[in-house]
């Protein structure tokens, strides 16, 4: 089962990825609302992947990408952007995601893009 991480400023953005994960048979192993909690809970939980707003206060998606990726090269990482964020999501990509899903989420594009990075 893959153990994953959910960081997202939006609780109802975290509830909603929550249910499709766990209907389709994915664990949460924790959540986060930005990305110092993204990176104190990579090195508590070790997941097998993250799935990782962009913005967000404190430390946004694309630091923290970095800032896990500096210490845990192999972390396969997921970016949620809203529409319209294509700047973002590049930013992202070189980062380090290895993916990236739009919102609203669409079930079986977020299923897809995991099962993609975890392959």
């Amino acid at each position: 089962m893959v153990k994953t991480l959910i960081i997202d400023d939006a609780k109802f953005l975290r509830e909603t990825l929550k249910e499709i994960l766990k209907n389709n048979q994915i664990e949460v192993v924790g959540e986060g609302e930005n990305g110092i909690q993204a990176v104190e809970l990579y090195k508590k939980l070790q997941p097998d992947l993250v799935i990782m707003d962009i913005t967000m206060p404190e430390m946004n998606g694309i630091e923290a990408i970095s800032e896990i990726k500096s210490e845990f090269s192999d972390a396969k990482i997921i970016i949620c952007s809203a529409l319209g964020q294509q700047k973002r999501v590049i930013e992202a990509i070189e980062a380090g995601a290895a993916d990236f899903i739009t919102k609203p989420f669409d079930e079986d594009r977020v299923i897809e893009a995991i099962q993609r990075v975890m392959k």
